[in-house]
């Protein structure tokens, strides 16, 4: 599933015949038409499922815009259909040269519609998303391998929210492997954490034209914190939980909104969330000091976040960041096979990949990692672009695991191969990469992918 859909026209996506591949679209941003034959998929009421019958009838039209008429849902980006190509592209369109890992396999697709009003970031149409898609592979009675190339910074990264909870649970249903990817934040300065033991002075760096953005703060409930927040000026305003929250206040052009969040009936953590929102135009530019004082500590764990990169202006970052626990929700979720992206140009881990932990209980993310720089892939609207990022390293892997259950349940040699037993064979056959001498660490986990050597016997 993807937020962007797949470009279904794709001749990647076709068979010979010229028929569709796809046995099921959930476009979740296109509204029901009963007098056009639109429906929401069985039991929702969100978006359009169209079916592979619908897809066909599309793809008799003979231009893209009659297809549309009548299935109209579009991969505006590109993002969507890159990553299926790299899964799953049959390499068609350019006769057989850029085919993808399982180019045989046939698809389910959902395309992830927007958060309602006050909602966070696309959490429920994922859940949803991951309801269909496992539920309709149950229905066919054929394993499924879960592709998820998204993800946001907001959260505690500990692996208890709603969502990894969720992912956690449905992992348990049928017989199915769940990929995300780690993320792009690894090299983007978004991220300090630690152990509080003593005062903390977090330097926070915001670039000018910055219009608004917020800091998350994370830690354990039973923990007593003090917060300070030093303006570049010097002027101060310190923070206290017996305060009237959500606190408002001003440090020179900038408006301060605090909450102090509570536990959920997943996680012990709280959040503290701190925005910053421009009186005039933009927030005050220069060097933020977040000051942390240890009150009364019995766990001591705190992490802080900020938005993803990609929303933020360049140099809006953590002077000393923590690149470690930098990977993105959901890939967070235990059950599910985190990856990160190397270079195989030059066999070189990939900077801006996401970065797990090793914990004390043994867990550890990402499980490994897999190409992600500069692969050429499906374009939407036809032909092939070179891709980067986590989001395009994802689909190897999850390519790998639809071949992996493909030789186990589909060929009968191992009925039960699906689940955790797909993440330990592939982390077994995972080859190490120059520069690494422990395995699992937090760049590159168990090391890089190589189904050939994750194949039991």
């Amino acid at each position: 599933m993807t937020r962007e859909g797949i470009d279904y026209f794709h001749n990647d996506f076709r068979k010979e015949d010229g028929s569709t591949r796809i046995l099921d679209l959930w476009d979740q941003t296109v509204a029901p038409d009963p007098e056009k034959g639109w429906y929401s998929p069985k039991g929702s009421y969100l978006g359009t499922e169209f079916t592979q019958e619908k897809i066909n009838q599309a793809l008799e039209e003979n231009t893209r815009a009659d297809a549309y008429k009548v299935v109209p849902s579009r991969d505006l980006s590109g993002h969507g259909t890159a990553v299926a190509g790299i899964a799953a592209g049959n390499g068609r369109e350019s006769g057989g040269t850029y085919r993808g890992v399982a180019p045989e396999s046939s698809l389910i697709v959902v395309k992830l519609g927007n958060p309602g009003p006050n909602s966070f970031p696309k959490t429920t149409e994922l859940m949803r998303a991951l309801n269909y898609v496992i539920r309709k592979a149950l229905e066919l009675e054929m394993p499924v391998s879960v592709n998820l190339s998204f993800g946001n910074t907001y959260g505690s990264h500990t692996g208890t929210s709603l969502i990894e909870t969720y992912i956690n649970n449905i992992s348990n249903v049928w017989k199915n492997v769940i990929c995300i990817g780690s993320g792009n934040e690894g090299a983007a300065g978004g991220h300090v954490g630690g152990k509080l033991t003593r005062r903390k002075d977090v330097e926070l760096a915001v670039s000018p034209y910055e219009d608004a953005f917020s800091v998350q703060i994370w830690k354990n409930y039973t923990d007593d914190i003090g917060i300070t927040i030093i303006a570049p000026n010097g002027q101060e305003l310190v923070i206290s939980e017996n305060i009237s929250l959500p606190f408002r206040a001003s440090l020179l052009e900038t408006e301060l909104l605090i909450y102090y969040g509570e536990p959920s009936p997943y996680s012990e953590d709280q959040e503290i969330y701190i925005d910053f929102l421009p009186k005039d135009q933009y927030v005050t530019s220069g060097i933020w000091k977040i000051v942390l004082e240890p009150v009364h500590i019995v766990e001591g764990s705190y992490q802080l976040y900020l938005p993803s990169e990609n929303s933020l202006q360049t140099g809006t970052r953590f002077l000393l960041p923590t690149p470690d626990m930098s990977f993105t929700i959901p890939s967070t979720a235990e059950r599910a096979i985190t990856v990160g992206a190397y270079n195989s140009i030059y066999e070189s881990y990939a900077d801006f990949s996401g970065r797990g932990y090793v914990d004390m209980r043994g867990m550890s993310k990402p499980d490994l990692v897999a190409p992600g720089v500069n692969i050429m892939s499906a374009k939407s609207q036809g032909r092939y672009e070179a891709v980067t990022g986590t989001s395009f390293a994802t689909p190897f892997v999850t390519g790998a695991a639809a071949l992996l259950m493909e030789w186990g349940i589909v060929r009968g040699n191992d009925l039960f191969l699906y689940g955790e037993k797909v993440k330990a064979y592939l982390r077994k056959g995972a080859r190490p990469l120059p520069g690494f001498t422990k395995y699992p660490n937090p760049q590159v986990g168990w090391g890089a992918l190589c189904l050939r050597d994750s194949l039991p016997g």
